[in-house]
């Protein structure tokens, strides 16, 4: 065992332990180096903490290995448009040679022209139809990529515009990651249909059998402890990470009330404050019949809380939207995610 942990609970960054989600990742850069054109536009969405950006890095650092492919960073906050074919100025260098041979971005504040009879086109939307038309020439393609994608009049007006881009067959790709009311948000946006139509990909729960190797490997536990922990986190990305982490630290070889308590802070911190503050109140009034028990029926819940099924119906719908709780078994109701049910007992203290 090295000395240097090797499981993290920061955000934005793949951690040096980490599971990698290869179906999803496979699939995807499968269907973007497909020959014929499939999909276009690509929608990770989940739960905060169940490894969206993980799974957005790993897919664009595989790609960016590739010779033929672009890729490019962008906030979703940010002036798409502008931040690309700045991007491809400064960064692709036939880009650069066919920008400052053919034209003039003085008037966008990108660059400098060469060509002095150049005069600098209105539009950048233009300018990028141009950039694209070079790239396919050269065999190329672009793949933007959006973390924390929300709903920006930024983010609309380049979805608008990639739209138009697709119809006319240039080789431009798009992979957004965000949580699910920040990706329903987008899609249900007057004239984003296309976006509401592209390939949407639910990051799943961690296998348990692998979370379990994994712990037995790294950790030196015991299977029956590793499975035991693997259990606890549920498949959840994050709580991986944590339990890992804080075993490593104590040097733990069982699960002890000290590790349980630094992953509680941890989840608390990082992920169940802030999804417990967006939830609605009556969602969070629910909950608290909820997590009385494991799992329950419908009807339990029904009876405890005294209401009928249409007042549950849009709760439980929100519910498993935010990946709180789980809806694959139908009448059965039960918390998704791990330490969840100790959490909102103590948010009733």
């Amino acid at each position: 065992m090295s000395e240097r942990n090797p499981y993290a609970i920061s955000f934005g960054r793949i951690p040096n332990q980490y599971i990698r989600r290869s179906l999803l990742i496979d699939d995807i850069i499968d269907t973007l180096d497909s020959d014929i054109v499939q999909e276009q536009a690509f929608k990770l969405t989940g739960v905060r903490g169940c490894g969206k950006t993980v799974t957005l890095t790993a897919i664009a650092n595989q790609l960016k290995e590739e010779k033929e492919w672009i890729v490019v960073n962008i906030r979703s906050n940010a002036d798409i448009t502008n931040e690309l074919v700045a991007y491809l100025y400064a960064n692709v260098p036939f880009m650069t040679k066919y920008i400052d041979a053919n034209l003039n971005l003085s008037a966008f504040g990108i660059g400098v022209s060469i060509s002095k009879d150049q005069a600098p086109v209105s539009s950048l939307s233009v300018i990028l139809g141009r950039l694209l038309k070079e790239v396919k020439a050269k065999k190329k393609k672009i793949l933007v990529v959006i973390d924390e994608a929300r709903k920006t009049d930024a983010l609309i007006d380049f979805i608008q515009e990639f739209q138009i881009l697709i119809r006319e067959e240039y080789p431009i790709y798009l992979l957004v990651a965000g949580l699910y009311d920040d990706i329903e948000d987008l899609e249900t946006t007057k004239g984003l249909t296309f976006f509401l139509r592209a390939e949407k990909c639910e990051i799943a729960p961690l296998n348990i059998g692998i979370i379990k190797e994994d712990y037995k490997e790294t950790l030196g536990l015991t299977d029956d402890v590793a499975y035991e922990l693997a259990v606890m986190t549920k498949g959840y990305a994050f709580a991986y990470q944590a339990f890992g982490k804080y075993m490593w630290e104590e040097k733990a070889k069982k699960i002890t009330p000290r590790v349980i308590a630094m992953v509680d802070e941890a989840l608390a911190a990082k992920a169940y404050d802030e999804i417990w503050r967006e939830l609605r109140p009556q969602d969070r009034w629910f909950l608290e019949f909820i997590a009385q028990k494991e799992t329950m029926s419908a009807t339990e819940l029904l009876e405890m809380t005294k209401k009928k099924h249409n007042e549950w119906s849009e709760p439980r719908k929100r519910l498993i939207g935010k990946g709180v709780i789980d809806g694959a078994v139908r009448g059965v109701i039960s918390l998704k995610l791990p330490r969840f049910k100790e959490y909102i007992e103590n948010q009733l203290q």
